[in-house]
């Protein structure tokens, strides 16, 4: 049975809920409402892509995925019990209530039934009275540091039903549940952490006036423009440090052939970047001393100096 249709939403702890609101609502281009004390935004006319949750930590607390159409949260609980995994019953917010799991580095992964739009025309068709600089197209793709790549993909493919996209070097792997190249990634980088949520972009013309836009807001870009290797798309990173996580806004996404096959990339600039520029090395890091090694902009400093 397939059981994951795509990507719906990430729930994201926040410290001050006002304050976190407004923060993503402005920096994303994003909109919503706060209801019962929790905070949904979407991107154009879904439901909602972040549900923001009071919290007294920070950080990611779960990635939503919607169900294939007719999958009901019973049939999938049935099917997961039949492949070895405890699923518990949680609300989700405005979605009612989903099914939460553990992959094994104890991320939780929750499982909605899919609700499709009810209205099927395009979103630039639909009406609206908002007139933001850019929002996002939607809600793309996570992607997580781990510990044993090998165990977290052996577990998305065999246990969720996700596929091998490609991979890069032994550490690296992508994987998708439908045309879009990817939607979880995982980088063996020694811990188990959130790195970044990903929100697509519709052309380069919305990248230049979202980096502008971050630029007037003092978030500088960590890492991009840039283009991927693998994946094709177009990217540019900054850091959300108030939620211990990096945002990737990307663009012109690889779209999979019916019979794709995964690939292997070699472990070096061009796959990560066809335009030649690595990340600094505070990328894969989330103290305090790599934030400040991007704000003081130590590498472009200091680039013969290793910390």
């Amino acid at each position: 049975m397939k059981l994951i249709f795509g990507i719906h939403h990430a729930a994201v702890r926040v410290v001050n809920l006002e304050e976190a609101f407004a923060r993503w609502s402005h920096l994303l281009g994003l909109h919503g409402e706060i209801i019962d004390g929790e905070g949904f935004l979407r991107c154009q006319h879904e439901d909602y892509c972040l549900r923001l949750i009071p919290s007294y930590l920070r950080g990611i607390e779960y990635i939503a995925y919607e169900l294939e159409t007719g999958i009901s949260l019973e049939m999938a609980r049935t099917e997961l019990e039949q492949r070895g995994i405890y699923a518990q019953e949680i609300s989700v917010g405005l979605r009612g209530m989903g099914l939460q799991i553990l992959d094994p580095e104890d991320n939780k992964v929750v499982l909605i039934e899919r609700v499709r739009p009810t209205e099927p025309r395009v979103p630039e068709w639909q009406y609206s009275n908002r007139t933001p600089a850019f929002h996002p197209r939607k809600f793309g793709h996570c992607n997580y540091l781990t510990r044993n790549v090998e165990q977290m993909t052996n577990w998305y493919i065999e246990k969720l039903g996700f596929k091998l996209t490609d991979k890069i070097g032994s550490e690296g792997v992508w994987l998708h549940v439908n045309s879009d190249h990817h939607v979880i990634a995982f980088l063996e980088k020694g811990i188990s952490h959130i790195h970044h949520l990903a929100f697509e972009l519709n052309d380069w013309s919305a990248f230049r006036v979202a980096l502008d836009h971050l630029g007037k807001n003092k978030r500088h870009i960590v890492w991009g423009p840039g283009r991927h290797g693998m994946a094709r798309n177009l990217y540019s990173y900054f850091r959300m440090p108030e939620e211990d996580m990096f945002i990737e806004l990307c663009g012109d996404l690889e779209q999979l052939e019916s019979d794709h096959q995964p690939r292997q990339y070699p472990d070096d600039a061009h796959a990560s970047n066809v335009w030649g520029i690595l990340p600094p090395r505070s990328y894969f890091r989330f103290d305090q001393a790599a934030i400040d090694m991007e704000n003081e902009q130590f590498e472009a400093y200091n680039g013969s100096v290793t910390t």
